[in-house]
């Protein structure tokens, strides 16, 4: 049995910020689940695996840090896309409940084109520094990157060792694209606990509390809609990160997919974040949800709504 340094076994966590977003949103979007990762219930997880790894007490496992780092558009960018800069502000106060320090570095252009510059060196050096600094037992890499590779090479010199949890998955999303992840396998082969989240999620009984907890409760999750307007088979709501050729529309649990030949009236160009549309709800050919015969609406009945999701709008 593993023997705690100082009585409990210290965990570090670090998020790649981006591949997390992306992780999340699939399952939001385009997952049976269709609920977001919880951040207190990845946290859990990550005890309970620890636990289980080095057969000791779940209670003596802590997740002592946690950082999440990201590249991030300026406050003005974000206030002239809809309502990401209030989303970007949502997902912080979710961070800080968690106890979980944010790092971003400002996004940079290029061929026209948003990208992180600099991010996973910060990344590196902090979880470095503080592992050297504060001796965690376990850092815990949420990635898929292989360039964490000399990381976790120099880690491993420390003594601690580490736990990588990565996600291997594939689909198609509304515009028709397929979008793949898969993990470095050098990464998978340095570490000393490779965690494959996406099987275990998938194999996990409907019964499985661990398992079922790594996913925000619907009840609980962290939105709010007030005032959207039911007239039977017709809705109307706000349209929120509206993209070249679709868009989505707010409505409780999860914002509806909708396409540019989704539009029934006027041009699906003068449609921008933050208007009023009618539409219905129908089920496309996956089972999901999504908003279709949209109409754009006048300002006539006002809506007030928390619009609090986090989306990918750098993708």
């Amino acid at each position: 049995m593993f023997e705690p340094r100082d009585g409990v076994v210290k965990i570090g966590v670090f998020y790649d910020g981006n591949y997390f977003l992306h992780v999340s949103n699939y399952y939001n979007y385009f997952h049976p689940k269709r609920r977001r990762i919880s951040i207190a219930g990845l946290h859990s997880f990550i005890r309970a695996q620890a636990a289980a790894e080095m057969g000791i007490d779940y209670k003596l496992c802590q997740v002592v840090d946690a950082h999440y780092f990201r590249g991030r558009m300026s406050a003005y960018e974000a206030s002239q896309r809809g309502n990401q800069l209030y989303n970007d502000r949502l997902f912080d106060d979710v961070l800080m409940t968690e106890g979980v320090v944010t790092h971003y570095l400002p996004l940079r252009t290029r061929a026209g084109r948003k990208e992180e510059k600099g991010i996973d060196v910060w990344l590196a050096l902090e979880a470095l520094e503080l592992v050297w600094m504060k001796k965690y037992d376990i850092m815990v890499l949420i990635t898929s990157d292989g360039d964490f590779v000399p990381l976790i090479r120099k880690v491993n010199t420390l003594g601690t060792r580490v736990m990588v949890l990565s996600w291997d998955f594939e689909y198609t999303d509304d515009t028709g694209r397929e979008i793949i992840t898969r993990t470095s396998q050098d990464l998978l082969e340095e570490v000393s606990y490779p965690v494959p989240m996406q099987d275990l999620i998938d194999e996990a009984s409907t019964t499985d509390a661990m398992v079922n907890g790594l996913f925000v409760a619907q009840e609980s999750a962290p939105k709010s809609y007030k005032n959207i307007i039911d007239k039977g088979d017709v809705k109307v709501s706000k349209t929120l990160n509206m993209k070249s050729g679709y868009g989505f529309v707010a409505f409780p649990p999860n914002n509806l997919f909708f396409h540019y030949l989704d539009v029934v009236e006027g041009d699906f160009n003068d449609i921008h974040d933050g208007d009023t549309v009618e539409f219905t709800v129908e089920v496309n050919e996956k089972g999901n949800e999504v908003a279709k015969n949209v109409r754009k609406v006048s300002e006539d009945v006002e809506l007030t709504m928390g619009l609090g999701d986090y989306d990918d709008n750098y993708a």
